[in-house]
C-alpha cells in the first residue's frame, strides 16, 4: 500500500482491507512507520517506539474491527506489559509496566498493532503538551502552535497522518481540546463507561476516562464499542449501550432542541473566532432541521474552575508524594509547575476538598435542569484558536519566587494571595468550556466544523445528558455527512 492510499482510509477501512486479505498488517505497519519518520521530527508526537512488539504482532493472524491497524498509545496510564511508561515525568523515565491495562487489552482484542506511545504533559496536567522530559508536541496545522493537551501527541499523530486513530484520555478536556486544536473527532464518554483497571479504579474521583481521537465518527464509535463495560476494578456497572454504537450511526437523530452559548466568566469577552465557530455550527444544525437557540450558561463556570483545580491539585500532591516514596526521586524528578500544583494541593484542608467534591451536585443539577428543556448544549471547545507553543510557560521571575517558596515551605501563601484564581485564569481561560462534562460525568464530543481564516481548526463541543453517547454520535455522523472533514490534511505535515 502506498502512503497516499493509506491516508485516504480510516481505521475501520484499513481493518476491512486486512480482513479481506488485500493488505497485510506488516504492510500497513511499514507505511505508518515511514509516515512517522517523515513527519514526527516536526510534530514530536511519538516519544516511545515499540518496534519489537509491533513486528511480532504484525506477523500474527489478527481479527477484530481494527485488525492490523497501526495504533499508538498515550504515555499516561495506558500500560502495555514490559513497555516504558513515564506519564511524561522525569522521575518515571525508564519505568516499564508490569501488566497491561484493561483498555489496552481491549484495543489489542480489537486487532490494533501498537508501535509506539505518544507525548503528554507531566501527569496529563495541562491543556498543552510540553513536558520537560520529551519537549513540546506541535500542531501539524501550524508548527508554532500547540496541538493541545493532554492527548496532544496522539492528536498530532492522527492529524499528521501517522495513524487514523490513536489512544487518548480526558480528565478535564484532554480528548476534546486536542481534537479541537487539530481538526479531529474527540468523544469523552460518560462516567464509568470505560474501565481503568487493573491498576486503578476511578482516578480523579471519576473525572477521567480513556478514549481516542480520530478523523471519522465511525472510528470513534467503533472504538467506544470496543472499550465499554466494567472490569474487576470498576466501582460500579453503568448502563451499557443496548446495541453496538457503530451499527446505529446512520439512524436519524430526530429533530433536536439545542441551546448554545459562548459566554464564560473566565473571559471578559468570548474570542471572536470562538463565537464564529459556534455560530457556524448553529447555522448548520438549523439547516439540518434542528431547533437551535442561544441560552445563558447553565452553571457558575468560575466556581467550577476553582473546584476543578482544587481536586486536580490535591490529586497532583498525592501523585508526587506516591512517586517520591516509590522511587526516591528528588525535586529534579518533577517539573516546577507540577511541584507548585502539588504544594498548593497540600495546602488545602480536608474540608476544602470535600466542599469542592460536594459542589459537583450543584453543577450536575444545573446541567440536568438545562437538559430538562434541551437535548444538547453547544459551546466552543476552545476559548481561542490554538495558542503558540510556550505561551503558558511560567515566567522566570515567578519561577524564582516559586522555587524560594518551595524551599521554605511557604507555598500556602500563594493560595492565600489568590494564586489559585490566577492559575484558573492562566490555565483555563483558553479552554474554559470542557471541565463541565468531567465534573458532572456527562458525555461530550468535540467536532471539527470550523477553521479560522488562517486555516486553524476550532472545534465545537456538544454536551449531552446521561447515557447520550449514541445521540451525540448520531448527530456527529449527520454533521459529518453534511460538512465532511476527514479528507483535510494539514499542508505542513503532508509536504514531503
Amino acid at each position: 500500500m502506498h502512503e497516499r492510499e493509506y491516508l485516504q482510509h480510516d481505521g475501520l477501512a484499513l481493518g476491512e482491507l486486512v480482513s479481506a486479505g488485500e493488505v497485510t498488517p506488516a504492510e500497513l505497519l511499514d507505511v505508518a512507520r515511514a509516515r512517522a519518520r517523515a513527519v514526527n521530527p516536526a510534530v514530536n508526537a511519538i516519544v516511545t517506539w515499540l518496534d519489537d512488539h509491533a513486528d511480532e504482532r504484525a506477523a500474527q493472524p489478527l481479527s477484530g474491527p481494527f485488525a492490523g491497524v497501526p495504533f499508538l498509545l498515550k504515555d499516561l496510564h495506558q500500560h502495555l506489559a514490559g513497555a516504558p511508561t513515564s506519564d511524561g515525568c522525569r522521575a518515571l523515565a525508564g519505568r516499564r509496566a508490569e501488566r497491561t491495562s484493561t483498555v489496552v487489552q481491549r484495543w489489542l482484542d480489537a486487532g490494533v498493532v501498537v508501535f509506539g506511545k505518544t507525548n503528554t504533559p507531566e501527569f496529563g496536567s495541562k491543556g498543552v503538551t510540553e513536558p520537560a522530559l520529551f519537549g513540546p508536541s506541535r500542531n501539524p496545522w501550524d508548527l508554532d502552535r500547540t496541538p493541545g493537551g493532554s492527548s496532544g501527541g496522539s492528536a498530532a499523530a492522527v492529524a499528521a497522518g501517522i495513524v487514523p486513530v490513536a489512544a487518548a484520555s480526558d480528565g478535564g478536556g484532554s480528548i476534546r481540546i486536542p481534537a479541537a486544536c487539530t481538526g479531529l473527532v474527540g468523544l469523552k464518554a460518560g462516567r464509568g463507561l470505560v474501565p481503568f483497571g487493573p491498576d486503578e479504579s476511578e482516578p480523579l474521583g471519576g473525572l477521567a476516562t480513556n478514549g481516542v481521537v480520530s478523523r471519522t465518527v465511525r472510528d470513534t464509535a467503533a472504538m467506544l464499542d470496543a472499550l465499554v463495560g466494567p472490569d474487576a476494578m470498576s466501582p460500579f456497572s453503568p448502563a451499557l449501550p443496548e446495541r453496538p454504537l457503530l451499527d446505529r450511526l446512520d439512524g436519524a437523530p430526530g429533530r433536536l432542541r439545542i441551546g448554545y452559548t459562548t459566554r464564560c466568566a473566565l473571559r471578559d469577552q468570548p474570542h471572536p473566532e470562538a463565537v464564529r465557530a459556534v455560530e457556524h455550527a448553529a447555522a448548520l444544525l438549523t439547516d439540518l432541521g434542528h431547533e437551535v437557540e442561544e441560552v445563558d450558561p447553565p452553571h457558575d463556570d468560575r466556581q467550577l474552575g476553582r473546584d476543578f483545580l482544587t481536586i486536580w491539585f490535591v490529586h497532583q500532591a498525592n501523585e508526587v508524594d506516591r512517586i517520591r516514596r516509590e522511587t526516591g526521586a528528588g525535586d529534579d524528578g518533577f517539573e516546577l509547575d507540577t511541584r507548585i500544583m502539588a504544594a498548593l494541593g497540600r495546602s488545602f484542608g480536608a474540608a476544602a476538598l470535600q466542599a469542592a467534591q460536594e459542589r459537583r451536585r450543584l453543577y450536575i443539577g444545573a446541567l440536568a435542569g438545562f437538559h430538562a428543556t434541551h437535548d444538547l448544549l453547544l459551546t466552543p471547545t476552545l476559548g481561542e484558536p490554538p495558542i503558540r507553543v510556550g505561551s503558558l510557560a511560567t515566567p522566570a521571575p515567578l519561577r524564582l519566587v516559586a522555587e524560594g517558596m518551595l524551599r521554605t515551605r511557604t507555598t500556602g501563601v500563594l493560595r492565600r494571595v489568590g494564586m489559585v484564581d490566577q492559575m484558573v485564569e492562566a490555565n483555563l481561560a483558553w479552554v474554559p468550556y470542557t471541565q463541565l462534562a468531567n465534573v458532572t460525568g456527562r458525555p461530550a464530543i468535540s467536532l471539527p466544523l470550523y477553521r479560522t481564516p488562517g486555516g486553524l481548526p476550532m472545534g465545537v463541543q456538544l454536551v449531552g445528558r446521561l447515557s447520550s453517547e449514541e445521540l451525540l454520535l448520531r448527530l456527529a455522523r449527520q454533521l459529518e455527512v453534511a460538512a465532511p472533514w476527514a479528507h483535510h490534511l494539514p499542508a505542513p505535515a503532508v509536504a514531503r
